[in-house]
């Protein structure tokens, strides 16, 4: 079997478990990628992944429009294979190998007698366009609403953004190389990267490159994260010295973040799943990062835990909706149910509680979430005010986004970033 099969067979049984078997896309691409020994394999199946759960109500609209039978409920497999056909044609892959590629992945799915089909319709994609579909469309119909009615006249734009992939931003670690050095390595391996102005670590690429060809990376030179979570060290800003914790922490960037930034600070990192904490720990290992306590613990029980002394800043990167990353994490809309908000509203709330009283006075709470909803953001900093007499919110910087209640809200796409929410509190 050729790479290019393998790749595309790979491709459709990742996009498979997402779309009909429930997996999340993060767990799926783990599970599959590690089946392809080259890099760019691995690259090329999850731009088609990707591309396809974007784009799949226009598959699925093609499909039904084309075909003169419907696929059956068995033919979940043939179907992702098609929708990841289709993908690779969007993505301005050479049509010819393109389409022998998959229809010979259709032939190693013992699909062979519809082989035919398969390449009929992906050179019809060749010859027309497929069929339009609203950016909503793909959006369960509750959610949709719920962007409308705290976004009103933004929700378009946050719809069409989440069919774009976005960019590609680089976080430079200043405690090894400059952020203009390492732009100078970029060139030399023939990636064009520009600063942004208002993020000290940060450069953008506008196309996305497999890790292993980023200079130094396995050194510890550079990391990927996005520009609004790269800003979360600017809204914290702690004191040369501080204690610091960062309650939700894996993967770990944002500790990372910090520790690259001020050596001289205390971090404590936690998470609740002791795999996630692990990997946490290869992350600081790699960018060469001493003295960071990254431990499995439950952040709303800091009875468990807690040492008694407490800390001069505190970072709460809440469980969300994730709503402002759908462009990175399409399958959101597949897995999300409208019961989910309400339970992630009440875990916020639970930690916002539970940690406030381990912040020292005059210290200061960053709350920050990648959701899109007020409920999450605005409306839960409210209520955390109202009953939280000592809690003083404190102003933000317009280019952190929009005005939300007490907070800043970044919406996706703007400025090439990913959608997110912070506030900042103080203990009075």
């Amino acid at each position: 079997m050729s790479a290019g099969v393998a790749a595309r067979l790979v491709a459709a049984c990742t996009l498979d478990a997402v779309l009909h078997r429930g997996r999340s896309l993060k767990a799926a691409l783990g599970a599959s990628l590690p089946e392809l020994a080259d890099m760019r394999d691995r690259a090329l199946v999850e731009a088609m992944v990707l591309a396809a759960l974007r784009q799949r109500v226009r598959y699925n609209a093609a499909l039904d429009a084309w075909m003169a039978r419907p696929l059956g409920p068995r033919d979940g497999l043939l179907r992702a294979l098609l929708l990841v056909g289709f993908a690779q044609l969007d993505l301005g892959l050479p049509a010819h190998a393109a389409l022998a590629a998959t229809v010979d992945a259709a032939r190693a799915l013992g699909r062979a007698h519809q082989a035919g089909m398969v390449n009929a319709l992906l050179r019809r994609v060749t010859r027309e366009p497929l069929p339009a579909a609203a950016p909503e469309a793909a959006w369960p119909d509750w959610l949709a609403a719920q962007v409308r009615a705290d976004w009103p006249m933004q929700a378009a734009a946050i719809f069409a953004a989440s069919l774009e992939p976005p960019p590609l931003w680089l976080r430079v670690n200043r405690r090894w190389i400059h952020r203009d050095d390492y732009r100078a390595l970029l060139r030399q391996a023939g990636l064009d990267a520009a600063p942004d102005p208002s993020l000290a670590d940060a450069l953008r690429l506008d196309a996305g490159v497999p890790v292993q060809q980023l200079p130094g990376f396995d050194a510890g030179l550079v990391s990927v994260q996005d520009a609004s979570a790269q800003a979360v060290a600017d809204v914290l800003a702690p004191a040369p010295g501080a204690r610091v914790l960062d309650a939700c922490a894996a993967p770990g960037g944002k500790a990372a973040h910090l520790a690259e930034r001020d050596p001289s600070l205390r971090i404590t990192a936690l998470d609740v799943d002791a795999r996630r904490v692990r990997r946490m720990q290869d992350t600081f290992a790699r960018l060469r990062l001493d003295g960071l306590d990254a431990r499995a613990a439950d952040a709303t029980r800091p009875d468990t835990w807690w040492d008694g002394t407490r800390f001069d800043a505190i970072l709460i990167d809440a469980p969300c909706s994730a709503t402002g990353i759908v462009r990175r994490q399409p399958d959101v809309l597949l897995h999300r149910r409208k019961a989910d908000i309400a339970a992630l509203v009440q875990m916020q709330a639970t930690l916002l509680d539970a940690l406030w009283p381990l912040l020292a006075p005059g210290g200061t709470l960053v709350y920050a979430t990648c959701s899109i909803l007020h409920a999450e953001n605005a409306a839960q900093i409210d209520r955390f005010l109202a009953r939280t007499p000592d809690a003083q919110p404190q102003a933000l910087p317009d280019e952190l986004g929009h005005v939300a209640g007490h907070g800043r809200q970044q919406l996706p796409g703007e400025k090439g970033r990913d959608g997110f929410f912070y506030a900042r509190l103080r203990k009075g």
